[in-house]
């Protein structure tokens, strides 16, 4: 199976409430937008194609991120948190997809190879595979196509996919990603500054 043929989802709606209120999409990383970053990161790391979900500032983030073929699909509900935001990404998914890797558009540290291991861990079987960091469950996500249903169906609130990953924790594979990235993401301007100090 290529890796080509599993899809990347970028979850990039949020407002960034305790950001300060900065749309997270547009959170300068390095000289550019978090959005940027994250889809550089999932296309570097082998998939495609890659769709990402707006919410917050959604014509300025289109209108100031450099982001090449990536569909973007606006979530409207947004505000309602990232359940709504999963379950749009999942419903833009190109049909016959066999898995999808999911990735917040908050979490820089996240690297090409963390990608690649995930995907790794699905071409030898894994349905729903986790990066893991000293053995605690992070991101990114992988999530088989058996579970795409379960996924959207469990996705409320703030939740993400968290419900369909406990449901199935007895299956959950993780794989050790505390190597070669970091889990943090930035909810705060103070895990910002830290990231910013930390990143160089």
């Amino acid at each position: 199976m290529s890796d080509r043929r599993i899809p990347a989802l970028v979850l990039a709606a949020g407002g960034g409430r305790r950001l300060g209120g900065r749309p997270k999409a547009l959170v300068e990383h390095r000289g550019r937008p978090l959005l940027e970053h994250a889809l550089e990161v999932v296309r570097a790391g082998g998939c495609g194609p890659v769709v990402a979900v707006l919410g917050a500032a959604r014509e300025e983030v289109r209108a100031r991120a450099e982001t090449g073929d990536c569909l973007l699909v606006d979530n409207p509900a947004w505000e309602s948190g990232m359940g709504s935001s999963l379950r749009a990404g999942l419903a833009a998914l190109p049909a016959g997809a066999p898995a999808v890797l999911v990735m917040l558009v908050d979490t820089p540290g996240v690297t090409p190879e963390a990608v690649r291991r995930l995907l790794a861990a699905h071409r030898a079987g894994g349905q729903l595979v986790a990066a893991a960091y000293g053995g605690r469950r992070g991101h990114p996500v992988l999530i088989g196509a058996r579970y795409f249903a379960e996924a959207a169906d469990g996705a409320t609130g703030d939740a993400g996919a968290r419900a369909l990953l406990a449901a199935h924790a007895g299956g959950l594979l993780l794989v050790e990603c505390g190597d070669v990235a970091v889990p943090d993401d930035l909810d705060t301007p103070e895990d910002l500054a830290r990231w910013r100090a930390s990143a160089g």
